[in-house]
């Protein structure tokens, strides 16, 4: 691997925007330097932005290209390969992907074994076929039966990165409004009126039974595994002061402002999604993620269902003087890889992975910009 220059940069680095030159080898930065540069050979990006590469933590993409409609299965390989040509295309270079286990509906891609896909994933990475780097977030439904015997594929798998604790039960955290849980199983899970309303019926005596005795057994889990825990769909103070005191390092997705306020009092990072910035607001009513980056509590975002949504939501926060750039990029890169507990990456600064993007921004005919990826590097290999 060959040294490189990229030259004619508008580095975005943590403090500030600096036009200079970034110098790689070996796959790690080896120099940020303000101002022109000398060097004859290199990457000439035209006065283009030049972003750490973008950490994902939370994504259901990969799960939407393993099942494109309700009980409809791709097959892993041809899935994978399209989900990760999307992740690389919007500039993520290294991704959590956010897996489901736990479900009572047997017809559901969260109720079947996950073997497969993982030996597809450890395949394709041995074989060099990915853009991205891939580890993997569980996200570990409580109230399902079975979801103990469909975490053992993950258990003490070396990509495992983090754990979040779900209950989508209907009546409380995201589903606290019945109709909005009745649009979104009826037309994203295809479930017929009938089958909503059992299952409704039967959420409360499952969660009854299993959420208690398997939130005790994930949080044993991450605390003996050193693995990172995120709460999801925190609403009230109490579930913030259950996840706090459990040892969680995230909460994602609080629903309301209390809840992300706790979260902020008691040191743990709040995850909101990009397409929540991108559209003004939560799809499903709660609270938004622009309110909670006015007053200071947003730490992470991410794309949640849309990959091209996290950078996005980092122009739409600039655009909007929610806040700066560094301090918004930050949000999907520096952020993100240290609650996953990599530290190698997320910041443009010397001895870090080479993980870049070269972001350019489009002037459109009404006036405004449009932010487009140009080029995506990885470990210093382009990507894209």
């Amino acid at each position: 691997m060959t040294a490189t220059v990229f030259k004619n940069a508008r580095m975005v680095l943590p403090g500030e925007v600096v036009r200079g030159s970034l110098h790689m080898d070996g796959g790690r930065i080896t120099s940020v330097d303000g101002g022109g540069t000398s060097a004859l050979q290199g990457i000439d990006i035209g006065g283009d932005y030049l972003l750490p590469g973008l950490v994902e933590i939370h994504t259901d993409n990969f799960e939407r290209h393993l099942m494109p409609r309700p009980k409809v299965q791709w097959a892993e390989m041809p899935a994978l390969l399209a989900h990760d040509a999307e992740i690389a295309a919007a500039g993520i270079t290294t991704v959590l992907d956010a897996l489901g286990v736990g479900e009572a509906d047997v017809d559901s891609l969260r109720g079947s074994a996950w073997n497969r896909v993982l030996d597809t994933i450890d395949t394709c990475t041995e074989r060099n076929l990915l853009r991205a780097d891939h580890h993997l977030h569980v996200r570990c439904e409580l109230p399902a039966p079975n979801t103990i015997e469909l975490f053992e594929p993950f258990h003490g798998h070396p990509r495992l990165s983090l754990i979040s604790l779900m209950d989508h039960t209907p009546g409380q955290r995201q589903w606290e409004n019945i109709e909005q849980a009745r649009t979104y199983y009826t037309g994203k899970k295809g479930w017929s009126a009938e089958k909503f309303e059992r299952q409704v019926a039967h959420a409360a005596t499952l969660q009854a039974q299993y959420a208690e005795p398997h939130r005790a057994y994930f949080v044993d889990y991450c605390r003996t595994h050193g693995i990172s825990l995120a709460s999801h769909d925190d609403t009230t103070v109490a579930h913030v002061e259950q996840a706090h005191a459990e040892g969680a390092a995230m909460s994602e997705f609080p629903t309301t402002l209390a809840a992300a306020q706790a979260a902020h009092e008691r040191g743990l990072l709040t995850v909101m999604g990009g397409p929540n910035v991108v559209r003004g607001g939560s799809h499903s009513g709660n609270v938004a993620a622009s309110d909670l980056a006015r007053l200071g509590l947003l730490d992470i975002l991410s794309s949640d269902y849309v990959p091209g949504s996290l950078l996005s939501a980092v122009m739409r926060l600039v655009h909007d003087d929610i806040l700066p750039l560094p301090q918004a990029v930050a949000t999907v890169t520096r952020n993100p890889a240290k609650a996953a507990g990599m530290a190698d990456r997320g910041e443009l600064a010397p001895g870090l992975r080479a993980d870049l993007v070269q972001v350019h921004m489009a002037e459109l005919p009404d006036g405004g910009r449009q932010a487009v990826v140009r080029g995506v590097w990885r470990e210093g290999q382009r990507v894209l």
